[in-house]
């Protein structure tokens, strides 16, 4: 497995904070301005990429009335595959002038292309990578063609077994692939928290020999800033200006207050999980001296006994750690000992019997 890929000189991998993509899809409404808007939006938040879809309703589906075509149940009930795909995509003319716009934002754009003349036009504005859509996963000839422009690529999962997986995996490597992430995903909208499964990202980076990562399709960020936890070096969400807005994709979107909240915390998740550590870490160190140790709570006088009654483990921690305070009992004080006196080794009366580690 590689150690991370780079897109536009990003480098991605376990090393690296999250990479965020703001997914825009049918979130533009059929507005051009709409996705100017959300390209603005998620390069404030903070976002590394804004990704489109590339097809057209006549290059991923057909004009036909027959049942196989029709959508029952979901957002989508009542509609045809056509009709859906018709009102969804960004229309080809639209591509340019978005990529132009990212360009000027200083943000990554790609996209998913559905057939080989999506990736003929993507290829056309320089796409610095593609993105293979959980539907298309087991679409190998798709797959294959993309490979081959040698680009990064990233795969969802959604729906696929391991041998679908395996068998893009081995299509896309033997095709000239060279830097694949692999994305677990839930082909759900949205998706409800529980059935997400967040242990299987490990699971396709160990399996695959790849770099994992998170399609996210619940409704706010507490899935996506745990898959952190879980080795994702990548996230996706879909983003919108409008959860309420009434798109195809709006419902189960993130608005950019959210997609803001998802690049810092997704970050500091991955912060906070640093390397295996037993050091005192830099903000622990004032604190020791707040730790418990053996203190004089009574007046001693030279040559009595340390007793239960006269020392206890107690906070501060100027003392002698707690786990001496059984050999103290019963020895004798060298001098006398007034109340509040942080126990040290000099103020104990040899002990030629016992060989005591006297470093703590």
């Amino acid at each position: 497995m590689d150690a991370y890929i780079e897109i536009n000189n990003r480098k991605i991998g376990p090393d690296y904070s999250p990479y965020i993509i703001a997914e825009l899809s049918a979130n533009h409404n059929g507005d051009i301005n709409r996705a100017f808007k959300i390209i603005e939006e998620a390069k404030k938040a903070g976002a590394d990429a804004i990704k489109l879809q590339t097809y057209t309703h006549q290059t991923i589906t057909i004009d036909c009335d027959s049942e196989e075509f029709q959508i029952h149940g979901g957002l989508w009930d009542g509609q045809s595959l056509y009709q859906l795909y018709k009102g969804a995509h960004t229309p080809w003319e639209w591509h340019k002038p978005l990529f132009e716009k990212a360009k000027e934002l200083n943000i990554t754009i790609f996209s998913s292309p559905f057939d080989s003349t999506a990736v003929d036009l993507l290829e056309e504005l320089d796409a610095p990578a593609y993105k293979i859509a959980s539907f298309e996963l087991i679409d190998l000839p798709l797959i294959a063609r993309v490979a081959k422009t040698g680009k990064p690529m990233i795969m969802s999962t959604g729906m696929a077994n391991t041998e679908e997986i395996q068998e893009a995996v081995d299509t896309a490597r033997e095709n000239g692939c060279k830097e694949l992430i692999v994305l677990h995903c839930v082909s759900g909208y949205p998706t409800p928290a529980e059935q997400y499964n967040l242990r299987t990202i490990a699971d396709i980076s160990s399996r695959f020999d790849v770099l994992s990562g998170l399609s996210d399709h619940t409704i706010d960020n507490a899935t996506a800033i745990a898959s952190v936890a879980m080795g994702a070096c990548l996230i996706e969400k879909h983003v919108t200006l409008d959860r309420l807005g009434g798109g195809v994709d709006d419902s189960f979107s993130i608005e950019p207050h959210e997609l803001a909240a998802l690049c810092k915390d997704s970050k500091t998740a991955w912060q906070a999980l640093g390397k295996v550590n037993y050091q005192r870490t830099d903000s622990e160190k004032d604190n020791t001296k707040f730790r418990r140790s053996l203190y004089v709570v009574k007046k001693i006088m030279a040559g009595e006994k340390f007793t239960a009654e006269n020392i206890r483990s107690i906070r501060p921690g100027f003392g002698l750690p707690p786990k001496h305070y059984g050999y103290l009992i019963g020895k004798k004080a060298c001098y006398e000992l007034e109340h509040g006196t942080a126990i040290k080794w000099d103020m104990i009366q040899t002990d030629t019997e016992k060989n005591i580690d006297k470093s703590t």
